[in-house]
């Protein structure tokens, strides 16, 4: 089963690169399933009704999402009937759900989206939660396991790869909206601490950059906006899981519109 996982999307400039791209790397690539972050694909605040059903028309299967999972308040009807999550580790009684399981052919994949605790919303514990959930998991007989980990601190999703090695095929880091290069698969899960946006490439963590250097100059700060012109990126990991055991994954890429090219291997160990 190979899984193609593409986050974070910002705003319009992420939406039209996914849009752009998504034939030519089913072309390339085959996954079996596509999930998106998609907290940000709205203007780069949330997702709304619109834009989902934008995206799932392009091919998304599934939507994560994060600390802007509530941004869009029309998406709130989608949470409990579509194939959309919210971190599972929201309170229970907060809409929607935090797991999904998907088919791929004979094979089923369990989609687990996690929230960290550093500069986020207040949420449950996530290594406590996510242990007791794993655990269940396994004991109802389920083998591919992915988690969706939206944390600001690598040391953080550094920790979760830890505890859950060898227990979940991967573990794919969203939130910073920068791309990291630590892929490895070790025990048999696949880890990455960030995978990095898909939008605009040329400002600030996808904005524009006008609103962060009056920010960091100034100290005064307002609302961030998503250009309407900009340079801009697509990002992903395709990764392949085999009886639970993820077997081989690499990160790809894709500037403007040239080319999708595989621009890292995870390292093996």
């Amino acid at each position: 089963m190979k899984i193609l996982y593409i986050a974070d999307i910002v705003g319009k400039p992420g939406r039209t690169m996914f849009k752009y791209h998504i034939d030519k790397i089913r072309e390339n690539f085959a996954p079996d399933l596509i999930i998106v972050n998609g907290e940000n694909a709205s203007h780069g605040f949330g997702l709304s009704g619109k834009n989902a059903k934008e995206l799932f028309n392009a091919g998304v299967d599934l939507f994560t999402g994060g600390n802007h999972s509530w941004d869009k308040k029309d998406i709130i009807p989608f949470l409990e009937s579509e194939n959309i999550l919210r971190p599972v580790n929201y309170p229970k009684s907060a809409p929607g759900k935090g797991i999904a399981y998907l088919e791929a052919g004979e094979e089923r994949l369990v989609v687990i989206n996690l929230m960290g605790y550093f500069t986020m919303p207040m949420v449950d514990n996530p290594f406590t939660m996510i242990e007791t959930i794993v655990s269940e998991l396994h004991e109802a007989g389920h083998k591919n396991i992915f988690i969706d980990f939206h944390a600001e601190a690598t040391s953080e999703k550094n920790t979760l790869f830890a505890l859950l090695k060898g227990k979940v095929s991967a573990i794919c880091g969203s939130h910073t909206h920068v791309g990291t290069d630590d892929l490895v698969i070790d025990q048999g899960t696949f880890y990455v601490s960030d995978v990095g946006l898909t939008g605009c490439r040329d400002g600030v963590i996808g904005m524009d950059t006008k609103q962060p250097l009056q920010r960091f100059l100034t100290g005064v700060g307002s609302k961030f906006d998503v250009p309407g012109r900009c340079k801009r990126i697509l990002q992903g990991v395709l990764f392949e899981i085999e009886a639970g055991k993820c077997i081989d994954a690499f990160k790809i890429k894709a500037y403007d519109e040239g080319e999708v090219f595989i621009s890292q291997h995870a390292f093996k160990e």
